[in-house]
């Protein structure tokens, strides 16, 4: 079992320099293409005392806005009521965005500091049929940068075989 950051630096070695060079905090264009393109994402956060929970976010694509280079805004819609992330957030505001957009191989990680908001100038470009949400997320981004996509790959999530076998 390890015990230590330097034991698991010792076993993975160091990474490599575009691996640390592609992290930012500010969304290019490439980012923001594939939030535009994105129907899906997840949310992971985690409530004070560390318990964590993943939430899948989803909707037309684009339903993620971007409101400035450095900040993202989701819908809150109506689900099950339970509320675990925004529980989470009210608690300790920092999460994890993971972005995909089907039958590609872009992955786009987002971390940064959430606000749960009830109104503001953007919530009429959220809304879904003509509804505004009631709550929406607003993204502090921190660090953004495109994900190694091979889990895609070797797991064929978009291939029509992965799908017949769920």
């Amino acid at each position: 079992m390890l015990r230590s950051r330097t034991e698991l630096r010792e076993l993975l070695g160091e990474p490599y320099p575009i691996v640390i060079d592609k992290v930012h905090d500010r969304l290019t264009d490439d980012d923001t293409d594939i939030i535009a393109r994105s129907p899906f994402c997840l949310l992971a956060t985690s409530g004070a005392g560390g318990a964590c929970d993943v939430s899948p976010r989803g909707d037309a694509p684009g339903f993620t806005r971007v409101v400035d280079p450095g900040t993202l805004a989701l819908p809150e819609r109506p689900g099950n009521r339970r509320g675990d992330s925004l529980r989470n957030i009210l608690d300790n505001p920092h999460a994890g965005l993971l972005f995909l957009v089907p039958g590609s191989r872009d992955v786009l990680r987002v971390n940064g500091r959430v606000r749960i908001l009830t109104d503001a100038p953007f919530f009429e470009a959220l809304a879904d049929n003509g509804r505004r949400p009631d709550l929406a997320l607003l993204v502090e981004i921190e660090e953004i940068y495109r994900h190694c996509a091979q889990s895609l790959h070797r797991s064929g999530l978009w291939e029509p075989a992965a799908r017949e076998h769920g």
